[in-house]
């Protein structure tokens, strides 16, 4: 590790209602990866935003190359080489990846964009970081880990001396992360401050040099990652133990009822004849590689998208399932991975966002009920321990791990029996998630009963009473929970059907 290139000394930030940073203190090296870990709303993304100019300090001092610095804008960072590369990406799906790399500042010839040099510039950064992307490609057309690829390279385009990659791995697959890391250990070598923000601890481990960790506003310390274990970080990020240990066996009657039976179902090329059985009081883990059919069956399921053919029965009773407000209405509730995209109104409060899948029943005549709105809101947020300062804070000020909890809090007021959790923890902190983890625990305990798919093995097999693996859309494998292993569950992810 090198010299400080960058110190934030007393950083303070207050939003109405939440002290989001309490007088933090945080240090960059040149050629090292720093983890920032902490709980969600434990403010990491608000010192980076304050550090990339996206928010102003209400105090304390930034000192940067040995200047003390304050950027009033991100535009203003990325010209001084400090970069964020977010967990949401930033780019233009229409566009070429060279014109989305260079955007607003096109090399031009006279009065015209000069595309043949934008094009040989964007080659270039790609030959740096040895990655095969062809630059006149719609950016569209790319995977999601292919355009986190070009991201990188346009942080670079900036002559980045610090880059934070916010949740980079969050939605790439096992070889894509591989490639991430390939490219960061290349960054670290060429002398970059690096912050690598993640809940992934393993990641943590392989990655990275020192561990910063935050809880509640404050910097609670920095470790060497070699002499610090997986529960350290954990203990001082949420400061209690954390278990994750498999469970041993189900915990489903044997005579429990079927309150779910899926037969044939077949939607397009990612769900092809599809049958299972759910449980009373069970969960049942959805297993598989990304691309395997796994949130397209669930979305067929809930009649978010079209099926083609199959059956389906609830509780003894054949359904015809064909739009959400069916499904709700038979039962079934979904919580997407996308929750930003479909499961809540972002600039809505959390009273609004409680009530609307049963509307109706909080309504007299053509007006809502205010006051049964906020008392049934208000219950589940106490419930579910939400943080927030009232039940009128807009959902998109609150953390991953709290609005996943408005999302939950929404389908039991709505007391669906069959709950769909489709990553129930993506993109949320380890603590946050033993909290999910014990609620659907509660859930099934009370009677509920859970499809969970995840993409991560030690939650599947942490969560599951039995679980179903999915290949290239097909049921490939059945595993009672205390057969299971990881093992078992990748051989059935690679096996065709």
């Amino acid at each position: 590790m090198g010299d400080i290139i960058l110190t934030m000394k007393g950083i303070d930030k207050t939003f109405p209602g939440v002290h989001a940073l309490d007088h933090v203190d945080l240090e960059i090296r040149r050629g090292e990866v720093l983890a920032l870990v902490g709980e969600n709303g434990a403010g990491k993304s608000t010192l980076m935003k304050v550090l990339t100019g996206i928010y102003k300090k209400d105090s304390g001092t930034i000192t940067y190359e040995g200047h003390p610095v304050e950027f009033n804008n991100p535009r203003e960072a990325q010209d001084a080489g400090i970069v964020i590369v977010h967990q949401e990406l930033n780019m233009i799906g229409h566009l070429t990846v060279a014109q989305n790399i260079f955007i607003g500042r096109e090399p031009r010839n006279g009065p015209f964009i000069d595309d043949a040099k934008m094009n040989a510039d964007a080659e270039k950064l790609f030959q740096e970081l040895n990655i095969e992307i062809d630059p006149k490609e719609t950016m569209s057309r790319l995977t999601v880990g292919r355009q986190q690829m070009c991201e990188i390279a346009k942080a670079i385009s900036h002559r980045a001396k610090i880059i934070v990659f916010d949740e980079p791995s969050a939605a790439l697959t096992d070889a894509e992360i591989a490639q991430l890391f390939k490219i960061i250990r290349d960054l670290r070598k060429k002398q970059l401050g690096i912050v690598y923000i993640s809940h992934r601890m393993d990641e943590i481990n392989q990655i990275t040099d020192r561990v910063t960790v935050m809880r509640d506003g404050h910097n609670v310390g920095t470790m060497l990652t070699s002499k610090s274990s997986k529960e350290d970080i954990i203990n001082r990020m949420v400061g209690r133990v954390i278990y994750e240990n498999p469970k041993a066996q189900s915990n489903v009657k044997p005579d429990a009822p079927t309150v779910l039976k899926v037969e044939h179902l077949n939607a397009g090329r990612m769900v092809q004849d599809v049958s299972f059985e759910l449980h009373k009081g069970e969960i049942l883990g959805f297993a598989g590689l990304m691309g395997a059919g796994r949130t397209e069956t669930a979305r067929a399921l809930f009649g978010a998208d079209p099926k083609q053919s199959g059956e389906i029965t609830i509780n003894g009773k054949k359904v015809d399932i064909r739009s959400p407000e069916q499904a709700v209405r038979a039962g079934l509730s979904y919580l997407s991975e996308d929750r930003k995209r479909f499961g809540l109104m972002l600039k809505k409060s959390i009273a609004e966002n409680s009530t609307i899948t049963c509307l109706p029943k909080y309504c007299r005549g053509p007006f809502i009920d205010k006051h049964r709105e906020r008392e049934v809101s208000r219950k589940y947020v106490e419930e579910l321990k939400t943080k927030t300062p009232s039940i009128d804070q807009m959902v998109i000020n609150l953390s991953g791990g709290n609005q996943q909890k408005v999302i939950i809090g929404k389908w039991l007021i709505g007391d669906a029996d069959i709950m769909i959790f489709d990553e129930p923890t993506r993109g949320i902190d380890v603590g946050a998630k033993q909290e999910i983890y014990e609620l659907m625990n509660r859930l099934v305990s009370q009677g509920k009963s859970i499809i969970m798919i995840s993409s991560e093995l030690t939650e599947i097999l942490r969560m599951s009473d039995r679980i179903l693996v999915m290949c290239e859309g097909r049921i490939t494998g059945e595993l009672d929970i205390k057969d299971a292993t990881q093992t078992k569950i990748m051989y059935f992810a690679t096996q065709r059907a």
